[in-house]
């Protein structure tokens, strides 16, 4: 640049001038909610080291006359703080306290605010705001602010706020302490439902799993005490869980851990059980482990993120009719209560992270894994559970500015894969109490509601409608439908290779089906009705084709061996997994009658839950600085009726009754499908041969393979 031009150049400083109604945008956007601005409110009488905070409305539902109370008795505020703290937007006061690990004088609290905007979610309630406040050995403080004044005035330096200082207290009289807040001008109509939530709110806030004498806010509506009645508390509805669960996570470990099976009273012919850290399953799956397909992979180390240790408990229920009539008197309620306050909440220091475990925030993905799997899963309206963090081990957690959670930061997948690892093993010991829930209470099986829909629609067409070409057509479709299903459930291979459930197939079918007969009624036998039959014809024929591609041939078995091995390489090699192919040597009967490519999926998927065990087993013998080299071995052996495939490794071995699992939707593989052995054990039923779980000793294995999963493909000659 030429001197000229330097020369040319002038420069003065300048300053950002935030305008007035920054403060009203800040209380508006920042805080969602009437429920998140008292919480806000609560928090900092928290911070103040309140023993109680008490918030009374009086006439809400006439927002001129009505009044807000917000009361504690915490330390109050002197003079200077509340001019150059509390009026000071985006003050730093908490946060340096937080950095400095400054604590309350009292109860050695945190502060669990720190941005230093919470405070102005006050406008969300009303226009006008009267605080008094006093400090130890201070005047008392009052100090009124009309947030209507703030549209006034351009900028915020320009609004006029004045603090009167009391030296004889009006308020907080013989020497106590503490903060009122008084909002009038309330800028909304309150109803009984808003009240409600409000209510549920402000009871929500500190754990129910931690007894906390030292801090208790209460909430009230002075002129309807009866806006409350009918509200089902947290004692009454954990009486009716049915499965129970504390854990504690800490570094990359689960530490301890307890599950309980708890059957009601009326539930004479069940018995409780208990399982803990000593269970073989949990032993090992000690190690935290981000889900498979996620993002990241392999053990987790919660102290990398500085999260230090997670407290993780909480109560299951069962929503099933059949379970609800032993001992649920209403069950509406009941019902209303989990769907309103069901999901897995976040405390800190004892004090709710909104919104976690809010109806609208599935942050575990709850729902999605349970329509993925609903035998198994847990949905968030089955769940009252909570994880409890302490303040200054969780730093690498840090809160959102609308405080709505976390910043989703690596510290937060962390977190989120600990507890879904955890959840995982959970359902996993849940579902056989389920199951014999079910056997021994439960309804008797009812037949195909697909098949027996159908059957009456077909009916009702052969019986009501006139002989038509069109009526032909339909009659000709519902044939065809019914035969395409019958393939699916009978072979029950479920569209694995489709990634879709039978479950899924049946809910589709039976809306369409429904559909079907609803405009039947209505219109007989018209082009419409056809073309939804036809829909429904080729939806059938979609999930039916994955099971007619794979139609039985006779298949050289060690060919299927190999294909399977070259399809999973890769991975076998990168796991640094050393294959054993006994049946290199074997000199007998070489083909079998299979549906190949199913077969090649369900070795492949074998191979893929042993990677997985082999190297929970690696983790473990590393710990203990033992050698260990990780192995999976292939061998055919001939008897008089079968050819049989024998798959082991010398992993973990199973940790669940090889009774079980065949069973859909059984895994003890965190994020597991539980499809693959049941698939497995569908293919070798069609072939006439079976799947089974040798005893020690049936097969002549090399004895490194004897404490591992043993698993016996026999083809019927």
């Amino acid at each position: 640049m030429s001197d000229i031009t330097k020369k040319n150049e002038e420069e003065r400083p300048v300053r950002f001038k935030p305008r007035a109604r920054l403060l009203l945008q800040l209380g508006d956007q920042l805080i969602k909610n009437e429920s998140i601005a008292l919480v806000e409110l609560v928090k900092n009488s928290y911070d103040a080291d309140a023993t109680n905070v008490n918030i009374y409305m009086d006439n809400v539902d006439t927002p001129n006359e009505g009044i807000i109370i917000i009361e504690d008795d915490g330390y109050g505020m002197s003079p200077d703080v509340v001019e150059n703290v509390w009026l000071e937007p985006g003050s730093d006061f908490k946060s340096q306290k937080i950095k400095n690990q400054e604590t309350s004088p009292k109860f050695k609290r945190l502060p669990i605010g720190e941005k230093g905007i919470g405070r102005f979610g006050v406008h969300k309630l009303g226009n006008v705001i009267e605080m008094t406040t006093k400090a130890e050995n201070e005047n008392e403080v009052f100090v009124k602010i009309n947030w209507t004044d703030f549209e006034n005035y351009k900028y915020l330096e320009d609004v006029p706020i004045t603090i009167k200082e009391r030296p004889n207290p009006v308020l907080f009289k013989d020497g106590k302490t503490g903060t009122n807040i008084l909002i009038s001008n309330l800028r909304k109509n309150w109803s009984r439902g808003m009240a409600r939530e409000v209510k549920r709110s402000i009871t929500a806030l500190a754990s129910p799993f931690e007894k906390n004498d030292s801090f208790k806010p209460s909430f009230g509506v002075l002129d309807k005490p009866n806006w409350f009645d009918g509200l089902l508390n947290w004692e009454d509805v954990k009486e009716y869980s049915l499965f129970n669960y504390k854990v504690t996570l800490e570094g990359s470990k689960i530490t301890t851990f307890e599950y309980n099976f708890t059957p009601w009273d009326t539930m004479s012919k069940l018995h409780s059980r208990t399982v803990d850290q000593t269970n073989e399953l949990i032993d090992n799956s000690i190690n935290l482990r981000y889900q498979p397909k996620s993002d990241n992979e392999g053990i987790i180390n919660l102290s990398q993120f500085n999260i230090g240790k997670i407290t993780f408990e909480g109560y299951i229920f069962d929503q099933d009719p059949f379970i609800l009539k032993l001992g649920v008197s209403d069950k509406t309620g009941f019902k209303k209560y989990l769907r309103q306050n069901g999901g897995v909440r976040v405390f800190r220091d004892g004090l709710r992270i909104y919104d976690y475990g809010e109806p609208e925030n599935d942050w575990l993905d709850l729902d999605h894994r349970r329509f993925q799997q609903p035998a198994k899963r847990i949905s968030n309206n089955n769940i009252l559970s909570a994880i409890s963090l302490d303040r200054k081990e969780s730093s690498g957690l840090v809160e959102k500015t609308n405080r709505e959670g976390f910043v989703e930061n690596d510290a937060y997948q962390a977190l989120r894969a600990s507890i879904l690892h955890t959840i995982d093993l959970i359902e996993t010991l849940r579902f056989p109490d389920k199951k014999k829930l079910k056997e021994v209470y439960g309804p008797t099986p009812k037949s195909s509601p697909v098949k027996s829909t159908l059957s009456e629609a077909k009916k009702y067409v052969e019986e009501k409608v006139k002989e038509t070409p069109i009526r032909q057509q339909i009659i000709k479709y519902f044939n065809k439908i019914e035969s395409d299903f019958n393939i699916l459930s009978e072979n029950l291979l479920k569209a694995a290779g489709a990634g879709l459930s039978m479950s899924v197939i049946v809910h589709e079918v039976e809306k369409i089906i429904y559909e079907v007969e609803k405009v039947l009624k209505a219109e007989q036998a018209s082009e419409r009705v056809l073309k939804l039959v036809e829909h429904l014809s080729s939806l059938i024929d979609g999930y039916a084709d994955i099971i007619r591609k794979s139609n039985q041939s006779t298949e050289s078995i060690t060919t299927i061996i190999e294909q399977a091995l070259f399809n999973t390489e890769y991975r076998l090699e990168s796991h640094k997994i050393q294959i054993t192919k006994g049946y290199k040597e074997y000199k007998g009967t070489q083909r079998v009658k299979v549906a190949k490519n199913l077969l090649i999926g369900s070795l492949m998927n074998l191979i893929d839950n042993s990677i997985y065990w082999l190297d929970q087993k690696a983790i473990k013998e590393k710990e203990k600085n033992e050698i260990y080299q990780k192995r999976i071995y292939f061998d055919l052996v001939e008897d008089e009726k079968f050819i049989n495939l024998i798959i082991a490794d010398n992993g973990t071995g199973f940790l669940i009754p090889t009774d079980d699992i065949t069973e859909p939707f059984v895994s003890a593989k965190p994020g597991g499908m539980g499809l693959g052995l049941h698939i497995a054990n569908e293919i070798m039923e069609a072939q006439k041969g079976r799947l089974y779980f040798p005893e020690e000793g049936e097969f002549e294995l090399p004895k490194e393979f004897n404490n591992g999963a043993s698993v016996v493909f026999a083809f019927k000659k």
